[in-house]
C-alpha cells in the first residue's frame, strides 16, 4: 500500500524523468514514466543488475506483518529480502538516496522485547552502514489508504472499513 502510494506520487511529479520498479508482480499501472520489472526472486538481482543502473534514488517499500510469523520467518522477509537489494543497489549506484519504510516503534538498539521492533531496527543500521550517499528511515506510526490505495492485508483493510465509518 506504502509502494502504491509512492509510485503514485513519483509519476506525478513533473521533476522525476523515470521510474523503476522492481516487484513479484507488476503493479497494474500504465504511465509513460514506468518501467517495471517482474522479479520472482526478490533475493537475488544478478540478472538484472544491467537495469538497475543509473539511478539516484530508492524508496524500498515492501512490508510484511510479522502476526503469526516466527522470528526467523519474519527477520527473512524483513531483513535478508531489504539487505538483498540495499547491497545490490549500494554497489551499482554508490551516489543513491535511498528511503527504507521501516515502522513507529521500531528498535534501533535491537536488543528489546519486541520481535519485529528488534528485526526492523537491525534492518535499519545494516542500511545505514552500506555506502549510499544518503539513506533514510522512514518510520510511519499510522497509513491512511488514499486514490484507491488498498492494503494486501485482510485485517488491515477492515480496520480501515471500520476506521473511515
Amino acid at each position: 500500500m506504502v509502494g502504491q502510494g509512492v509510485l503514485r506520487e513519483c509519476l506525478l511529479d513533473p521533476d522525476i524523468e523515470g521510474v523503476l520498479t522492481v516487484g513479484r508482480s507488476a503493479a497494474g499501472v500504465q504511465h509513460p514514466k514506468l518501467h517495471e520489472i517482474v522479479q520472482p526472486d526478490l533475493f537475488h538481482y544478478s540478472g538484472i543488475e544491467a537495469e538497475l543502473k543509473g539511478f539516484d534514488a530508492c524508496f524500498f517499500c515492501l512490508g510484511v506483518s510479522s502476526a503469526g510469523m516466527s522470528e526467523q520467518q519474519y527477520k527473512n522477509l524483513t531483513y535478508t529480502l531489504p539487505l538483498a537489494a540495499a547491497e545490490t543497489l549500494s554497489r551499482l549506484n554508490p551516489a543513491m538516496t535511498f528511503v527504507y519504510v521501516s515502522g513507529a516503534g521500531t528498535d534501533s538498539s535491537e536488543k528489546g522485547r519486541v520481535m519485529w521492533a528488534r528485526v526492523k531496527g537491525k534492518t535499519e543500521n545494516a542500511i545505514l552502514r552500506l555506502p549510499f550517499k544518503a539513506a533514510y528511515m522512514f518510520r510511519p506510526g499510522v497509513i491512511q489508504p488514499l486514490h484507491g490505495a488498498r492494503s494486501k492485508t485482510t485485517a488491515y483493510r477492515v480496520g480501515y472499513t471500520l476506521a473511515r465509518e
